[in-house]
């Protein structure tokens, strides 16, 4: 008897893949669509993707708003919905942190906003990074001082920041900090056009920062993605880099960079 091939997809497999092809059609249309149309996208046999859609329809992954069209069901979306959950920023950015330490033996942090101030969630560095000055997790410091804080401010309207900006009186801790409005506004309409914010030892005379945003799956800031070095040792050549592990961390979270 001839031995079957390891590699042959089984049937179960097969109706899987079907499976997954349906779902992707219907996902790239936000209204119901036709079985005609969906047999002629996924190559299946109308009988066929007919069989499979009402399989998935008893179990509401898929919807049959009238006879004939389909779109995807709502236990799509408390499953995702349930995964969204699930996910966490600082677990999501722990690898991508740690590799990216690994590339530039400098300090990796992630922040987050609270209030008016930055919270520093987690760090990856090590002794031999040469930093002396390096914010403790859970320790603050002003928007305006801080390369994330920037990107925060800078996905804020013209009215916050001004409001911001009143509250709490733009005070320096360093000869660099910002501490005129309109300095602080052109500094963020850069930042909102190249995406990447930095600290020019504006918090700690020593330190400079470069950050990038992280994103959750509606586009919304998140937390930010920074690398502290001693100020004459920041290396523009980090920030590709620093980018990707952002955009690596933004992925696991939802986003997607195409929309």
């Amino acid at each position: 008897m001839k031995k079957e091939n390891a590699l042959t997809p089984t049937p179960t497999i097969q109706v899987i893949e079907r499976m997954f092809s349906l779902i992707d059609v219907l996902a790239s249309r936000e209204e119901a669509i036709s079985l005609k149309e969906i047999s002629e996208k996924t190559g299946l046999h109308p009988s066929t993707a007919h069989r499979i859609l009402n399989d998935l329809a008893t179990g509401r992954f898929v919807d049959r708003p009238e006879a004939g069209h389909y779109r995807l069901g709502m236990r799509l979306l408390e499953l995702g919905n349930l995964v969204k959950g699930r996910l966490n920023v600082r677990d999501a950015a722990l690898a991508p942190m740690r590799e990216l330490h690994k590339l530039i033996q400098q300090p990796v942090n992630l922040s987050m906003r609270q209030g008016d101030e930055i919270v520093y969630i987690e760090r990856a560095f090590s002794e031999r990074s040469g930093m002396q000055v390096v914010r403790a997790i859970g320790g603050r410091a002003p928007l305006h001082l801080t390369s994330v804080g920037k990107l925060f401010l800078a996905a804020d309207d013209p009215l916050r920041v001004r409001s911001y900006a009143t509250r709490t009186g733009l005070s320096g801790q360093t000869r660099n900090s910002i501490t005129h409005l309109q300095v602080l506004e052109r500094e963020l309409s850069r930042i909102k056009q190249y995406g990447i914010a930095r600290d020019n030892e504006e918090l700690e005379l020593g330190v400079r920062c470069i950050a990038a945003g992280i994103y959750d799956d509606q586009g919304k800031l998140l937390a930010g993605l920074s690398i502290s070095a001693p100020a004459d040792r920041l290396d523009e050549g980090w920030l590709p880099k620093l980018q990707s592990a952002a955009r690596e961390i933004s992925a696991t979270l939802g986003h997607d960079a195409k929309r």
